[in-house]
Parts: C-alpha cells; structure tokens; sequence
C-alpha cells in the first residue's frame, strides 16, 4: 500500500485512511494509495464493506491544483472515482472537516455517505476557472437536482452538511466519533445486504425534468451576463448530465474542462490563488518571532480607527480605544458599536457574540491607558507632525516589547520612526476601508523596521482574516502607487480628448466594478483634492498637472455626498447621470492648455491604464518596494477592485505580451515621455523569453 493511504480491516471491513497532511489534498501517492487499497479491499474475500475517511483535521480537501497544466498521471482522479462507483463491494464516505472539489468528487462516487456534523462539502473549480472534473457535474445534479447542484458550483462557497438542502447528498449526519459510527453504518449496510448504489444509475434529481430545465435555463442567461467563461461551461454541463447517457455525459466534462483549464481566465485565477498565498510568505519572518497579541490599543476613532478595532473585536482581541478627549471618544466607541449592531441586524453576529465583543472593547481620552498593550495601532489624521507627536508620546508609554504600528496611507514611516528611541518596534499597517470588511493588509517595513515587529504584523493580519502583503516605504507603497498612475492616465486621456463618462465605461467593459472616476464621486473629491493641496509646494512644475478635478471641488461638487462630482446625483441618487457641465468645464481647460481633443478607442483607453498600472509596477519591483509581481496583483485585486478573473495587472501584462506591451509604452513616451519612461525588467524578461510570472516562481 501507499504511505499517503493507510489500509486496515476492522472485522468485515477494509478502511482506507488518506494521509497527506496538512488538508490530504488528492496527490498522485494518494491517488495510487487508493486504488491500489480498493484492489486489495475487492480481492479480499471476508472484507465486504469499504471505507473512506481522512486521517488528521479533514477528509480529501481537494486535489492538487498544481497538477492541474500538466498531463495527467495515471490513475487520475476521474478514473479513481469511476472505479470506486463501479466497486463491487459497498463503498462508504466518511466525511470531516472540508471536502472540497476533487474531495467531494469522490465522496460522490462512493455509494454511501456519511458525516460529521460539522463537517463542510462544495465544488469550488469555479474560483479557479475551471469546473468539476471528475464527474462533479453530473453526479451532483443525479442527487440533489440542477439547482442545488448549480449553486454548489457557481457559488464556489462550501455547505455545512447540516444545511437542509445537504441532505441530497448525505445518508446519515452524526456527531462524536465519525470513524466509530462510519463502521457501525458500514456493519448495518452489511447486514441489510444492500447492495453497491452507484450514484450514475440514481436519478432522483431528475425527477421534474421542466423544472430541472427551467433551473438550467434561467442560470445560463444569468452567468452569461458574467465576464468569466466558466460559469456558462458549468451550466452546459449540468444540462448534458440530464440530457445525456452517463459516459457521454462524462465526456462533454472533460472537454469543457480541458478547455478551461487552458483559459486565460483559469490561468488567472490559479494565479492569483497562488499569489495571496505567497504574499503572506516575507521575508522577514525566518528571522523575526511575533510577540503573542491580546491586547490591542488604538489610537484615533474615525472611520479607519473604528473599523480596525471592529475586526480586532471579532477576532477575539481586547481593544483600547484612545481620543484626545471624552466628545471624540464617545463617538469613536459608537461608530465601533454601530459596526457591530449592523454585523448583527444582517444575521451576521449573534447576540450572545455583540455583548462578549463589547465587553472586551474600552475607551480613554489619555495615552496612558497604552501603557500595557501588546500592540498599539495609530489611525489618526494624514499629517506627519501629528503623527510624530503622538509616537513621541507613545515611547515614553509603552513598554519596551510593545509593537507600534501606523495605519498611514501615505506616508513616509521611516520619518514617522525617527521619533522612537526604538525605531525597529514600529512597522507599517496599511488598513483599506472599511477596515472589518476588507480583506487586504500592507505591512509596510521601513529601514529599520525589526523582524519581530514584521512577524507581528503579519500574525495580526492571519488572525484578523486578512492577506498581509509586504511593502517597502514610498509615497503610497504599492497599492497607492500604481492607483496613482492609473488615474494619472486616465485624467490624462480626459484632457486629450476622452470624456470621464467614456473612460468609465471601458474600464467596466475592462472588469472593475466601477470607473475612476465613478471611483472619485463614491470617495470624495474632496479628499483627494485637500492630498493635492498638501503636496502643491513639493511638486514638480515639469509633471503633467490636470485641474479640472480641483476646478470640480472649487464648485463645491465632491460627488455623491454633495450630489455632484464628474456626475449628478439627483435626489440623493446613487447612480449617477453624466452632467453637461461637466464636460464643458473639461473643455475649458483643455482650451486653456492648448489642447486639441481626440478620440480614444475602448481598446486604446483599457492598453494605456494596463500600460500605466503595469510599469509602475516593474519600477516597484525595481526599487524593491514589492518583492514579487505576484504581490503586487494581490494588493490590486483586494484593495482596489481590479477584477480577479484577470489575475492582477502584472499577470495580464504577461497575458497581453510583454512585447506588445513594451512596443506600447515606447509609442507613448513619445507624447510624454516623463510619466511613460520604459522600466527596463521589460527587455530583461524578453531576452531571457520569460514573464512577471516566472519571477514570482523564482522568489
């Protein structure tokens, strides 16, 4: 037998056991392990039930994406799951902890099935591009029918096997121990003398053949309204298990799934998969220890201060919330509450959890109350003086092993640093709003910033929920600075001629949610018209300078909240409506710069933001602010919306051909050659035949 599969018999029963820790992902050895296990099992003439469970935390979580671009080792999994269906002997599944693709797959060609209670199934493929490939999509649906089949699938999120509509799937719930009561159920199947339940011949799911087909129809014209190709593949998919003989069924599959594994799409969303993984991987942490966290201070309750405590909170921390005085104090405690009660109101936290979560939250108006804190957070005002004095403050406070971090956007950390007899305690925390929902974390180390204080910052991220990526210091570290340059080229091509109205439609034709420049009105103009301000003495009067968002915030138009921005905003509307007036205040300007306006394609105006987005990059990548691409896509696909499906704008830089791309960024450095200077990774990655990507596997 395969060490990845322990086999035994206990009495009348062969137990195949999967043992590739951590999750028992479905590797080759396991594969093999199992096949050769059911072998043995059917040759042997007194076991007469077969079982399967996973050793350690979980049953098979799913199969090994890696394997996924390379030709199939034999036995593959859709061969391993067709011979246990065929098993002549009644094959049991018992499932705990998270079955997941390829994991659930084979619970599905088992002939029966049994759980622990708390145990979660689901056929995510979808998040990778791609679809059930081992007859996913045509056992589930002979099961539980097309539409839980369908959202199992499409959803791409797991089910709790106590969920009602798990039923379909599962024989028998328990609870206590799974591998006790799998043989005992194994023992009654024996005794029953019931036979091999192979889930092709089931139909049960079949039953009303018009709903099944109306099901099927109405979410094919739902995801085809979707950019991604593998939803609709999945439907199709679904349809045929209904329409078609098993095997004939099982072949449309494995085509759809060749194809999509093949995709741009699924080679971008295994990328980026890969991506958030890694980023979590700094380099600091092989030198740094984190410091245990319990209790977190944080200075300043504003939006950002009052969602960093909020997920503090949920993730089980003591928090200490510190104003300048009682009136911002109490309203910094009643945006954390309201946080919460919302959490609440939308079934997400239960009662019972908002007491304990505001039992561990307090408040003071004095830094004082930092004095035994593990871990002290600044969210205050965008101003270095401000920030220096309060860590001025805070060094004389804070024992020596407390860990100091800033929440700025911005700013130089180093500078904010020199104020600390220990600058290597202070590291970058780079929230995104709202800070409890997303999921994104810039830990941002300075030239002094200790390994232990990185190690911190990244164990607060893992247990908050969040993906720590590393950045070094610059003017926005990573996810600022190539947002920088992407709204940079699109004021630009305003000015030259594009409208903010065209330039938003082609970025949504793109994949963002939303345009810049609709980007702008939802956030305040405001905000980033009082930065600009901040940053008029500094500038350079030779960079390329676009008035007509100040010409807007001027007029008091700040966007939504003020009902005007780059769009109207009628009644407190929140689509908005292009306004004239708008266009002929960009026209004016463009008059006064002595420019004569041009029209921009989609395809021009969605080349040139890839072009801008993707050398700005590379310079990072350069200077060592990011140390891989793969970090930098992770940074733009969860903190500014750039669509996942194309994997980040690095990875579509190699999709859309670093030639092609170069050939680009040359023709416009001819118009402006300051903002569009060719980084030079761009000929060292063509001479040497490589892409972003083979950088990130380098590192």
């Amino acid at each position: 037998m395969s060490d990845a599969v322990i086999y035994q018999v206990e009495g009348d029963v062969a137990v195949l056991a999967v043992n590739n820790p951590p999750v028992n992902a479905l590797s080759h050895a396991v594969r093999v392990g199992l096949v050769e296990g059911l072998d043995h099992a059917l040759a042997d003439d007194t076991v007469r039930a077969i079982m399967l469970i996973g050793m350690g935390r979980t049953f098979p979580a799913g199969a090994d994406i890696r394997e996924f671009v390379s030709a199939p080792k034999d036995p593959w999994l859709p061969e391993v799951c067709n011979r246990l269906e065929a098993a002549s002997k009644p094959v049991i599944a018992a499932v705990h902890g998270t079955a997941l693709g390829g994991g659930f797959e084979v619970a599905l060609g088992a002939h029966y099935r049994i759980a622990d209670d708390k145990a979660a199934f689901g056929l995510p493929e979808v998040t990778l591009g791609i679809l059930p490939g081992a007859g996913g999509t045509q056992r589930a649906p002979r099961l539980g029918g097309a539409e839980v089949a369908l959202d199992l699938m499409l959803s791409g999120r797991p089910m709790k096997v106590t969920d009602k509509r798990a039923g379909v799937f599962f024989d028998r719930v328990v609870s206590g121990d799974l591998r006790q009561a799998a043989l005992e159920y194994a023992a009654e199947i024996i005794a029953d003398g019931a036979n091999p339940r192979p889930t092709r011949d089931i139909t049960d799911g079949f039953r009303d053949a018009a709903d099944y087909q109306s099901v099927v129809q109405d979410k094919l014209a739902e995801v085809s309204r979707r950019p991604e190709i593998a939803p609709v593949e999945i439907v199709r998919c679904v349809e045929a298990a209904a329409l078609l003989p098993f095997d004939t069924g099982m072949a449309f599959e494995r085509a759809a799934f060749d194809t999509l594994v093949a995709s741009d799409h699924s080679d971008a969303l295994r990328h980026i998969f890969f991506a958030e993984r890694k980023a979590a991987k700094l380099p600091e942490l092989a030198q740094g220890t984190a410091r245990d966290i319990d209790r977190v201070g944080i200075v300043g309750g504003g939006t950002m201060g009052a969602g960093i405590a909020a997920a503090c909170l949920s993730a089980g921390l003591r928090v200490m919330l510190v104003e300048r005085d009682g009136t911002l104090l109490d309203k910094g405690l009643s945006r954390i509450r309201d946080i919460l009660e919302r959490d609440v109101r939308r079934g997400r936290l239960g009662i019972d959890r908002f007491e304990d979560h505001l039992s561990r939250l307090q408040g003071r108006d004095d830094l004082v109350a930092m004095a035994d804190m593990d871990l002290v957070i600044e969210a205050v005002i965008e101003e270095m003086d401000v920030k220096q004095q309060i860590f001025a403050q805070l060094d004389g406070i804070v024992g020596e092993n407390t860990v100091l971090a800033t929440n700025t956007s911005y700013l130089d950390i180093n500078e904010i640093a020199s104020v600390l007899e220990q600058p290597e305690m202070l590291v970058g925390l780079h929230f995104f709003s709202p800070a409890h929902v997303m999921r994104l974390l810039e830990v941002v180390v300075g030239e002094r910033t200790g390994a232990d204080a990185v190690a911190t910052g990244v164990a607060l991220a893992k247990r908050l929920g969040k993906i720590p990526v590393r950045s070094g210091v610059c003017d926005g570290f990573i996810g600022n600075s190539v947002f920088a340059a992407y709204r940079a080229v699109c004021d630009f091509m305003m000015e030259d001629g594009a409208s903010p109205y065209e330039i938003d439609k082609a970025m949504r034709s793109f994949g963002m949610a939303l345009g810049p420049f609709q980007v702008s009105d939802l956030a305040g103009l405001d905000i980033a018209w009082a930065r600009r301000k901040r940053l008029a003495p500094t500038r350079d009067p030779a960079d390329r300078y676009v008035v007509v968002a100040d010409r807007l915030c001027e007029r008091g138009w700040f966007g939504q909240k003020t009902g005007r921005g780059y769009y109207r905003y009628p009644d407190g509307a929140r689509k908005g409506e292009p306004d004239p007036e708008v266009l002929a205040i960009i026209e004016a300007e463009r008059a006064v710069a002595g420019i004569v306006p041009r029209s921009f394609s989609v395809k021009e105006i969605q080349r040139r933001v890839l072009a801008a987005m993707a050398n700005t990059g590379a310079r990072l990548l350069r200077e060592g602010i990011a140390t891989r691409p793969g970090d930098i896509d992770t940074v733009l696909v969860h903190g500014y919306g750039y669509p996942r499906w194309r994997g980040g704008p690095m990875k579509t830089a190699d999709q859309a051909g670093l030639l092609a791309l170069k050939a680009d960024l040359e023709r416009f450095a001819a118009e402006y050659p300051r903002f569009w200077q060719v980084e030079p990774v761009f000929d060292a990655l063509q001479r040497e035949g490589r892409h972003f990507s083979d950088l990130d596997r380098e590192s």
